[in-house]
């Protein structure tokens, strides 16, 4: 259980921040994570690492010469937001490319994919590579869709050592895949993890069975087993890796050489990670195998939990060089490296926000009601933390309450400011996406980052583009209508939910405006739908978005906007708690499907509440006469 905490919310910045103060020799920290505090040789490509708090030594701890040459942290369980991935890249290259390695997750595929795209744009040589060594997350005949577990020690190990040999971009990262291929991990567990400021673990073991297949991040595993003894879980784990034998080692001649990581969570003491390992190399000794510089301790641990991995990695020639090649960083040595110097250059210049655009007259009244209306998203989604944080427990790592949490606060927050410089409303939404993004992290974060920016492209800043734009901004509340973004009724903001449109004795504009907010919508809805890649009946946010937009266009023409957004926030409310009756498709619950039937997906209904929170007229939205007159 972690029980050294402050705010919780606070815990892995101030955990990095830590970090860095104990080893200020070794690393320095940048916008999103640390950099190597030791100087890299010109044109030599540059490795950057990264995932989600919680895992240390991984990330952070691995960052040094033969190993990392940054580390993008994100926050508990969840990954590293693109601008922090972009953040720690640009302190890290040293002109010969960057390669980004992470595990294979939703969110960290997301970001770190995202990231790569960023830095393209800018001129910067980059490559990808996800590590897809568990073998309880997939099929043997398609190791595409498996997770990232401990085996990102062995394949990241081996994709630095080849950055520091003065490999090219492209024969480091061929070495790195050739090393992911050849890799197979598995875990036990035999008690869960809890997260910061929590009360209780994720998921929890009986007494006397063990949890076989879980993932790192607090995820139960795929089935339960009586407890065993040492011996017989060393066996368990070197059956079922040797299983797929064949198929690993066939990118390396059908070697018979391996790598090993014998890996402690973080709640199994060193004496019983040798008990067992003693095990494993006798059972390795018999089938003819030959362990190369094994490792035996944490690497890749869980926050708490109690449970130990075994992975393994085939090796030919080339693979072992740079297994057994020397490496120095905080949390793995091997081999002497030859002091550096320290770096002296400005880190202070990595990190990049949207610029802010001035908006014209109306353009800026929108944008305050909007960042009016993101203080509603951000209440809405503290009221029912605790709920949308059970929904995801269920099949996945409970952080979805806490990371929505982060990301509505920091969305507000970025919105005022916005606001408060005369940003535009598209502005407006770009500061609040990537404050979302940012502060999130994970497939969430990612999605709703994206979803407020393409929402805000459509707006724009320009009052001849924006909504209300043909004339004054807001319409008499006494008139009622449809124009207008929803969550505000006022005088000077449109009935039904406006801040757009004008007074309707003008002749107002209350049918443009409602049909440029259902561009936006659309155009955010499918923002998600291609950054994400989910399609309906996945079990994920797109169950409840899509039929919400669905609705809203097709009820705007006869009821106007308010009532349309209206039938369409039920919409996505019914469909929300349908997708109980699904087995999730994607994400991190793809691995445990059948375990979330009957309970709905927390993406699914944290997109519901919102949009019902932001119905004109509901208690929760800021027209209300029950809403508070402010927020702060």
């Amino acid at each position: 259980m972690t029980v050294l905490t402050n705010d919780p919310r606070a815990f892995a910045d101030e955990a990095l921040a830590g970090f860095a103060a104990a080893h200020a020799e070794e690393v320095r920290t940048v916008h999103g994570g640390v950099v190597r505090a030791s100087a890299t040789p010109p044109g030599q490509v540059a490795v950057v690492i990264g995932g989600g708090t919680g895992h240390y030594p991984a990330f952070a701890g691995w960052v040094g010469p033969g190993f990392a040459h940054g580390a993008a942290c994100g926050q508990v369980f969840a990954s590293p937001s693109a601008s922090q991935i972009c953040s720690v890249a640009r302190a890290a290259d040293n002109g010969g490319g960057v390669i980004l390695g992470f595990g294979n997750y939703a969110g960290d595929t997301l970001h770190f994919g995202r990231a790569a795209e960023q830095l393209r744009a800018e001129g910067m040589d980059v490559r990808t590579l996800a590590v897809t060594d568990d073998i309880a997350s997939g099929q043997a005949d398609n190791t595409a869709p498996r997770r990232g577990i401990a085996g990102d020690f062995s394949v990241l190990k081996i994709l630095g050592a080849a950055a520091e040999a003065g490999l090219g971009i492209d024969a480091a990262v061929r070495a790195g895949r050739r090393a992911n291929a050849a890799t197979r991990s598995l875990g036990l567990a035999f008690g869960g993890c809890t997260l910061p400021g929590a009360d209780r673990p994720l998921f929890t073991v009986p007494a006397g069975r063990m949890s076989i297949g879980l993932g790192i991040h607090g995820e139960p595993g795929i089935a339960a087993l009586p407890l065993p003894t040492a011996d017989r879980a060393a066996d368990l784990l070197v059956d079922r890796i040797l299983v797929e034998r064949a198929v690993a080692a066939a990118g390396v001649a059908g070697s018979d050489r391996v790598a090993l990581l014998l890996n402690g969570l973080g709640g199994t003491t060193y004496e019983e990670l040798y008990v067992v390992y003693r095990r494993v190399a006798e059972r390795l000794a018999a089938e003819g195998l030959t362990v190369v510089a094994p490792v035996v301790g944490e690497q890749i641990t869980s926050l708490g939990m109690a449970g130990l991995s075994l992975t393994v990695t085939f090796l030919d020639e080339e693979l072992e060089a740079l297994w057994t090649a020397p490496a120095a960083t905080p949390a793995f040595r091997r081999g002497a490296v030859a002091a550096r110097p320290p770096r002296t250059d400005d880190l202070t210049t990595t990190h990049r926000m949207p610029p802010v655009v001035p908006g014209g007259p109306v353009s800026r009244a929108l944008g305050a009601r909007l960042a009016e209306a993101l203080l509603t998203v951000r209440d809405t989604v503290v009221a029912h933390e605790a709920r949308l944080g059970d929904l995801d427990a269920v099949a996945g790592d409970g952080d979805h309450g806490i990371g929505m949490r982060r990301g509505a606060e920091a969305a507000a927050a970025a919105a005022r400011e916005a606001v408060a410089l005369g940003a535009g409303a598209g502005t407006v939404l770009a500061h609040a996406g990537a404050a979302w993004s940012e502060r999130a992290g994970g497939t969430s974060g990612a999605l709703w980052g994206a979803a407020l920016t393409s929402f805000g492209a459509v707006l724009g800043d320009h009052d001849g583009s924006t909504v209300g734009g043909g004339g004054a901004a807001g319409r008499d509340s006494r008139t009622g209508g449809g124009g207008g973004v929803p969550g505000r009724h006022d005088s000077t903001a449109g009935g039904g939910g406006g801040v757009a449109g004008r007074d309707s004795r003008t002749g107002g504009r209350d049918a443009a405006d409602g049909a440029q907010l259902t561009r936006a919508v659309r155009a955010a809805v499918d923002a998600v739908l291609r950054i994400g890649g989910a399609r309906p009946g996945d079990k994920t946010l797109v169950d409840a978005a899509v039929p919400f937009a669905d609705r809203l266009e097709a009820a705007l023409p006869t009821v106007g906007f308010a009532a349309a957004w209206a039938q369409a926030a039920r919409a996505a409310g019914e469909a929300a708690e349908a997708t109980a009756m699904i087995a999730a498709r994607l994400g991190r619950a793809r691995t445990h499907g059948v375990r979330g039937v009957g309970s709905p997906d927390p993406g699914a209904v944290s997109f519901a509440l919102i949009v019902a929170a932001l119905t004109p007229g509901t208690p929760d939205s800021p027209d209300s006469p029950e809403s508070s007159e402010e927020k702060h």
